[in-house]
């Protein structure tokens, strides 16, 4: 999918002005087939206006307290797996070099499921997708359906025949319930 990023900032004298327009590259990563992440803007700290449209440096995919994430998801239709022979541990390397700290939320043991301590706010944009909870309880959105997610252990899945892209807005809260306190 091509996704354009267009940012607005101030001039000297103090007037609106579009500081940057572009494309943005998807993060893909082997270990995740047919996911994409096209990361469209996040800060690690309480945010301040970059007038010049350059985006703040972040350091991993899920922002610490007071930091902030935007992006897009792509989730691929049920089913999609790694292509086969891949090396696993190149591939988990590959995933923490494009997606730092991704991995480290994922439970190996129950996959996909995964615990933040972020307050994430989603919207669905095309497809469908089922938001599993911890006590297995689910729920089927769709496009223009919205979700707050407080933090709670839960994971995605897509059972649609198409990829399904997922709008991503996501705070860093304190929850000592995902390792933070």
């Amino acid at each position: 999918m091509n996704v354009r990023r267009l940012v607005t900032g101030h001039d000297a004298s103090g007037r609106s002005v579009v500081a940057s327009d572009e494309e943005v590259a998807p993060i893909v990563a082997d270990l995740f087939a047919g996911w994409q992440f096209h990361a469209l803007w996040g800060v690690d700290a309480p945010p301040a206006f970059p007038d010049d449209g350059r985006e703040p440096a972040w350091s991993a995919y899920f922002p610490p307290r007071g930091g902030v994430r935007f992006s897009l998801s792509t989730i691929p239709p049920e089913g999609t797996a790694p292509p086969a022979g891949l090396d696993v541990a190149a591939a988990e390397a590959q995933a923490e070099q494009r997606l730092p700290g991704m991995l480290a939320v994922l439970e190996p043991d129950d996959p996909g499921m995964h615990t933040t301590a972020t307050i994430d706010f989603e919207v669905i944009l095309r497809g469908e997708v089922i938001l599993e909870l911890d006590d297995g309880v689910q729920r089927r959105l769709r496009a223009g359906d919205t979700v707050v997610q407080n933090g709670t252990r839960h994971r995605w899945r897509n059972p649609g025949p198409e990829p399904a892209v997922m709008a991503v807005f996501m705070v860093g809260v304190p929850h000592a319930g995902a390792g933070d306190v």
